[in-house]
């Protein structure tokens, strides 16, 4: 008998045209390295007395399916879930393209995601998939991954794939060797690791229905957060933490085939750090900084992936 194997699962992805029902085609193979993304119904114990010790029969609560997918960040596969968090991309150029994904829309777009385990064979078919929060970090070794938090309506069990054949793309993956950190424009200096955190915020529209499901997911005030340690050389984060200035900071990856992802923070505010002498080792300081709309542009961040997709 076949046992279900990780190294076997896969991941397709379509947009849909409407929410929480899957399209018929445009399935596109995802890599990804783990997910918890699934759907739960507890039990609710029965509170009825006058029958015994022994409990009666607990009942079904409402569906809920979530969960998380942890992806690479690389040059192509890496602007769906862009898209997912930000909504449609400007693009510009004629080969290789620039897509650039924006903060502040009132729309984001849904998705059908596919697991399949196709030794048992299991396909789980995940509808009205949105992206709630997306997030990675920055250090000097390491493989660079990012962790997508979604929120679904259902899902739905076959026995064989309803995505078809998904589309395949060529996996040209960033690493932390092809990173840099940016303040103002100019490199920023003595980072040790970074924290990255883009959420949206989203609002589970709960109504009442027979299947127990969503109505769906409507994105709120978005935020965008995230840690910078840096070993203490001079004051600079720490004049502009206690002045209350804001400053841009840019995390960039650039492949030497040409590819490259930058994500652009316009407006970040610095907390004023604790700075903790615990030994004789290097001095550091970690700021937990908060992004905000800046005035130009009139956004909070912006992000730029240049690859040979033409359209997403």
């Amino acid at each position: 008998m076949a046992r279900a194997q990780g190294a076997r699962a896969q991941m397709a992805l379509a947009f849909e045209t409407t929410y929480g029902t899957p399209p018929v085609g445009g399935f596109t193979k995802m890599p990804f390295a783990s997910t918890s993304l699934g759907s739960e119904q507890p039990l609710l114990n029965s509170e009825l007395l006058g029958y015994g010790r022994d409990p009666l029969a607990p009942i079904k609560d409402a569906v809920t399916a979530d969960g998380d997918v942890m992806l690479p960040i690389d040059a192509e596969a890496f602007g769906f879930w862009l898209k997912a968090a930000f909504g449609d991309p400007i693009t510009s150029g004629a080969g290789p393209w620039t897509h650039e994904f924006r903060s502040g829309g009132w729309t984001l777009p849904s998705m059908s995601i596919e697991t399949a385990m196709p030794e048992v064979p299991r396909y789980a078919m995940y509808s009205g998939c949105v992206l709630d929060q997306l997030s990675w970090q920055v250090q000097r070794s390491g493989l660079l991954t990012a962790t997508a938090r979604l929120v679904a309506q259902g899902e739905t069990i076959a026995a064989a794939t309803a995505a078809g054949t998904p589309a395949e793309l060529g996996l040209k993956r960033f690493g932390h060797f092809n990173g840099a950190i940016s303040r103002n424009g100019a490199a920023l200096g003595n980072v040790v690791s970074a924290e990255i955190t883009y959420a949206n915020n989203l609002d589970r529209i709960e109504t009442i229905r027979s299947d127990g499901k969503i109505d769906g997911a409507d994105p709120s005030i978005a935020a965008l957060t995230g840690r910078i340690e840096v070993r203490f050389a001079d004051s600079t984060l720490v004049s502009q933490a206690i002045n209350g200035d804001p400053c841009e900071i840019g995390f960039a990856y650039v492949l030497p085939s040409g590819e490259s992802f930058t994500f652009t923070a316009h407006a970040v505010y610095l907390p004023r750090p604790r700075i903790e002498i615990s030994g004789p080792q290097g001095v550091q300081a970690s700021f937990d900084w908060q992004a905000a709309k800046a005035t130009a542009p009139a956004r909070m961040c912006t992000a730029t992936l240049i690859n040979d997709v033409e359209a997403y």
